[in-house]
């Protein structure tokens, strides 16, 4: 019994050090040339879609939840944000060459249709990101229409 209440104490000790590890949640600053949305003046209904299921680890507006914030979960979700990010970023649209904002058009297409995006854990908790089919279907159509044009 010692023991365990001995482990129990060193394990609340770690816990509680951990969480003073800072972890950085600045948003950097979006540039309305750069964004996606700006760029091809999306509808407003397209943009909610974006926003709710996309926007978090997919642009430079993330809103962290409140849970964010305990260590390691806070780190987890950084994490998740920044590979997010370094796949595609609506915020930086703009900065991207002509061959990566195609590519990248075809890849969310093709996670949208196989259900690759948005993350199963994510929509656990962010049940607004879960798109309905009919959503999911505007949301390709929409990509589908940015890339027949070629000016992406």
């Amino acid at each position: 019994m010692k023991k365990i209440l001995k482990f129990l104490g060193i394990a609340i000790v770690i816990f509680g050090l951990i969480q003073l590890i800072p972890v950085n949640k600045a948003n950097p600053p979006v540039q309305k040339t750069e964004n996606f949305v700006s760029v091809f003046r999306t509808p407003v209904e397209v943009q909610e879609m974006l926003k709710s299921a996309c926007y978090d680890c997919h642009s430079n507006e993330t809103k962290y939840p409140d849970y964010a914030k305990i260590a390691p979960v806070s780190w987890a979700i950084k994490e998740h944000v920044n590979e997010g990010r370094e796949h595609l970023n609506f915020s930086i649209w703009s900065s991207y060459n002509q061959d990566l904002k195609k590519n990248m058009l075809e890849s969310t297409i093709a996670d949208l249709q196989q259900n690759r995006m948005p993350l199963a854990g994510y929509m656990v908790y962010h049940p607004d990101a879960n798109l309905s089919d009919a959503q999911k279907k505007v949301l390709i159509q929409y990509f589908s229409d940015i890339l027949k044009s070629g000016k992406y």
